[in-house]
């Protein structure tokens, strides 16, 4: 089990055994980071990990709570489902391209339904994650805009009211989140990949907030196509550059 693993599951026991309900407030990192014996990024991390499966609430400056936990599938359970998938994506990169397959089947009909059954609430909540994707990749941090880029489209399932939906995206959020991060830090080079990730993001946004389902809808599936299309150059332009150098030296002779 890899640390950050380990460490997840020593905090998720750590909450049990204090006998913490949803609500109640958890130790600071560093007491958390020395009562785990490990680094206080680390607690941090597993904090996200488990605050991405709805178990955990993070308040900025005050603090991190339980949250109640889900009666039905796609919480902190699931994850052991996604685990082979994300090591498949570890081992063999071409598997990156499966997941943008499943997302183009799932995000399509979270995106419809999204634009016809939006909230006024679930709209602030996608402008919100929205405007943070912009605000961190404005302050060249890629992780941190792949997060928020991962959280949109999670706004967006959630905005669906669909709940088969809204749970599949759920239970492959992590895998979802490591390949957007993958493909963020990968296109990040690029000043107008960034740019069109923007406008792409903001259009299909747009579309939602107006009510415009078929506009939402192809919206997402062009946004995936390029993502796809842009990763997809990129892996060749990199296999290309490792076979020119394995060629060997020419030296001209006289």
């Amino acid at each position: 089990m890899r640390l950050s693993d380990r460490l997840v599951e020593q905090l998720q026991t750590l909450i049990d055994e204090q006998g913490l309900k949803p609500g109640d407030r958890l130790p600071a990192e560093r007491r958390l980071a020395e009562t785990l014996g490990v680094s206080r990024p680390s607690v941090r991390e597993a904090i996200r990990q488990l605050a991405s499966h709805g178990l955990l609430r993070s308040r900025q400056g005050g603090g991190t709570y339980v949250q109640a936990r889900e009666p039905v599938t796609g919480g902190w359970q699931d994850r052991h489902l996604v685990r082979p998938l994300e090591d498949l994506v570890s081992d063999d990169p071409e598997y990156r391209y499966d997941v943008l397959e499943a997302r183009y089947a799932l995000e399509g009909g979270t995106a419809w339904h999204a634009a016809l059954r939006a909230t006024p609430r679930d709209c602030q909540a996608i402008q919100q994650r929205f405007e943070d994707m912009v605000r961190f990749q404005s302050c060249g941090d890629p992780d941190l805009s792949a997060q928020a880029d991962a959280q949109f489209h999670l706004t967006i399932a959630e905005a669906s009211h669909n709940a088969v939906l809204l749970q599949m995206m759920r239970g492959v959020f992590e895998l979802l989140r490591a390949t957007v991060t993958d493909s963020r830090q990968r296109m990040f080079t690029l000043q107008h990949t960034q740019d069109q990730l923007t406008a792409q993001h903001q259009a299909l946004m747009e579309a939602i907030l107006r009510g415009d389902a078929e506009t939402a809808r192809s919206t997402v599936w062009l946004h995936l196509d390029f993502v796809h299309g842009t990763v997809r150059k990129l892996d060749e332009d990199e296999a290309r550059r490792a076979r020119s150098s394995r060629l060997p030296p020419f030296i001209l002779t006289s």
